[in-house]
């Protein structure tokens, strides 16, 4: 089968379809999301090389995964894969083929459960925006969709909320996107996160208008008569923001780490199974070989090291509780002790403000102090790897070099 013409005549079909059923409240929704998606999918696929039967039925997916938008709106991707379906039926491609097809569409339903590598592909490139500097201007356009189409007024700040909360739970499914998009996803959070913080502190104003304000996740809504006890909102953000942006450099940390172990793991392989056993026969590589084993070696074990989590002995007393002595937003302090014992501790500490605020420097100061660790570790293993893999290539010229000049 000429896949390549049928998908030609797929994108006409398409195009000729947004063109007759255009819906000027579908903003986002349009023929160019359709486009991008197909953009995407296809940068996706090639980096995993499909074979052309495979890029055939993730492109027809991508084109056909949003025209039931213009059916019905409430399940647009059953009319979409009904759509593709009689088109590929009439052109007779294979039963296997079009079940393909409708699949990866059907994965694209929230939430997204794909099977298999295609639906996965689908399902990233039809959410790829969300790690990309594009995401802001997406989003405003899915908030003046959802409005013009359900014909509600959602507000700026009850929108965020609900897009910081999609956004924890999505993730991406191939390794492809989940290593390129992650990092920009994370941040759009954070941007979110703190736009919603500074809305918030605003929200007062709105109250006394008669206006509730919407809460951000873990904050309270608070009486008159309280409000000189609870800690300030901009030290609750401050927190926040330092822990998130601690966990984020973490995650980041660990991702670096398992870049090089990966990375060595592979060289120490190939050294391995495919040098070590030849070096009778080319005895003047030795010296370079074994300058490549230990580099690899010392890099991947720093990485190790980096990654290698330490845990408390996770009990404490409630005299340090009482003292004040003791972080118990952190785990390890215990995750050894009893219900009681560390309700004890938690009711105390949420009724203490001095001790709630000495926790929470405590938790920041302690995931510093593991940063700190992570990232000088990690600093070696890359300047090791760096200079170690410099060192050996030159090793490996010179060997070269005064083998040919005594051959």
């Amino acid at each position: 089968m000429n896949y390549q013409h049928l998908l030609t005549q797929v994108n006409n079909y398409a195009l000729d379809y947004y063109k007759a059923h255009a819906n000027p409240n579908l903003v986002y929704h349009t023929l160019e999301h359709t486009e991008y998606m197909t953009l995407k999918a296809t940068q996706i696929a090639n980096h995993y090389q499909l074979t052309d039967r495979d890029f055939f039925v993730v492109m027809v997916a991508c084109w056909f995964h949003d025209l039931g938008y213009m059916i019905n709106m409430q399940r647009h991707e059953e009319e979409g894969a009904d759509l593709a379906g009689a088109f590929l039926k009439e052109h007779e491609v294979s039963n296997d083929d079009i079940i393909a097809v409708k699949n990866c569409i059907m994965a694209t339903q929230m939430p997204q459960r794909p099977n298999g590598l295609l639906e996965q592909i689908t399902c990233d490139a039809d959410l790829f925006h969300l790690g990309t500097d594009d995401f802001a201007e997406k989003d405003k356009l899915v908030l003046k969709e959802q409005n013009a189409l359900n014909g509600t007024n959602i507000s700026k700040q009850e929108w965020r909320l609900k897009t910081i909360k999609f956004l924890q739970v999505h993730h991406y499914h191939t390794d492809y996107c989940q290593i390129l998009l992650n990092d920009t996803k994370d941040k759009n959070i954070e941007t979110l996160k703190n736009k919603a913080a500074k809305a918030e502190e605003k929200m007062p104003a709105a109250t006394a208008s008669g206006n509730q304000p919407l809460l951000l996740p873990g904050f309270t809504d608070q009486s008159k008569s309280s409000k000189k006890d609870r800690p300030d909102k901009g030290i609750e953000t401050m927190f926040r923001i330092s822990s998130a942006n601690h966990q984020r450099l973490s995650d980041m940390a660990d991702n670096k780490a398992h870049i090089m172990i990966t990375v060595n793991s592979i060289i120490l392989s190939a050294i391995i199974s495919l040098l070590l056993r030849r070096l009778s026969e080319y005895e003047y590589l030795i010296i370079p070989t074994f300058i490549l084993l230990s580099v690899s070696l010392l890099a991947m074990t720093f990485s190790i090291l980096a990654t290698r989590p330490s845990i408390p002995q996770g009990t404490f007393t409630r005299e340090d509780v009482d003292t004040k002595k003791v972080n118990l937003l952190f785990f390890g302090n215990f995750y050894r002790m009893g219900l009681d014992d560390y309700t004890y501790g938690m009711a105390k500490m949420m009724e203490d403000k001095d001790f709630l605020y000495g926790s929470l420097i405590k938790d920041v100061y302690a995931q510093g102090v593991v940063l700190g660790k992570k990232y000088r570790l990690l600093r070696i293993a890359y300047n090791i790897f760096m200079f170690g893999l410099i060192g050996a290539v030159v090793a490996f010229i010179i060997a070269s070099a005064l083998f040919s000049t005594k051959g």
